[in-house]
């Protein structure tokens, strides 16, 4: 498939010295007009990508942070053609940041593959992340996203063995997301040690860009995982600013952090 902006991303960054900074949020979180300004308050604020959570009722691969996060958004009845509606409203003054759909399956199977993908990228969608849809399931769903131009980003366990890890690696395109603890998002300290090794035998077997997730909560722990990891994915951290201190406060708040984050990454 043709580059898309999260490959031209990746390329720019590498060819600086650069590493990425993915941030995710979870669109319509305390409602939509928070989201898009926080979209493009991160942008300024250093992002290099952005992940837009898609509201769903049972967001199992997520902590207690990005769940309640859901279940806000849900109150207000944010749906997926709510979420593409934002990225058409984002796309209207940002044409270059590269913008990742993360969520899971039902709602993309409710409107189908085809008419998912179509709609996705005439808002102006980059790539989806379907946290259920799993390896052996997913040669059509690749070919119709891919061939809509949509990369198709995968998650790689670090209980997944090396073989599937190349597998799911190899199925990715735009990046592969490396999850950094076993367990939810938001959750315990990663081991770096074996964070790294894990990574350095992905960025080995595969030359889709690595990008590590989950737990990474502070500028430090993003600087570790800068100095191995092609990419840094903040999203807990990011959110619980925004249920903390609600409205104009906690999108400072949460900017402020992000831009400590890329300057530690970036020193």
């Amino acid at each position: 498939m043709p580059a898309t902006r999260i490959g031209a991303r990746f390329t720019k960054n590498q060819a600086a010295g650069k590493k990425t900074l993915i941030t995710f949020i979870t669109c319509g979180d305390p409602d939509l007009e928070t989201s898009l300004m926080l979209m493009r308050k991160l942008v300024d604020a250093g992002v290099d990508i952005i992940e837009l959570g898609v509201p769903f009722s049972d967001p199992m691969a997520d902590g207690p942070v990005i769940q309640k996060a859901s279940e806000r958004a849900l109150a207000h009845h944010v749906s997926v053609g709510d979420v593409l509606a934002l990225v058409r409203q984002f796309r209207q003054q940002d044409s270059d940041t590269p913008v990742v759909l993360m969520g899971y399956l039902n709602p993309i199977e409710h409107k189908g593959y085809e008419g998912f993908a179509d709609e996705a990228v005439a808002a102006g969608v980059d790539g989806v992340l379907t946290v259920d849809m799993s390896l052996e399931e997913s040669a059509n769903y690749r070919e119709v996203m891919n061939g809509a131009g949509l990369d198709t980003v995968f998650l790689v366990a670090p209980t997944s063995g090396a073989d599937r890890s190349q597998k799911i690696a190899t199925a990715s395109s735009g990046f592969v997301y490396y999850v950094a603890v076993k367990g939810v998002t938001g959750g315990a300290r990663a081991d770096f040690v074996e964070v790294a090794e894990k990574v350095g035998t992905l960025q080995k077997q595969s030359t889709t860009p690595v990008a590590v997730g989950f737990g990474i909560s502070n500028p430090q722990d993003a600087a570790q995982i800068a100095e191995f990891a092609d990419a840094v994915v903040v999203g807990s951290a990011i959110i619980k600013q925004i249920e903390e201190q609600p409205g104009a406060a906690g999108i400072e708040a949460a900017t402020e952090l992000v831009r400590q984050i890329r300057q530690a990454m970036d020193e």
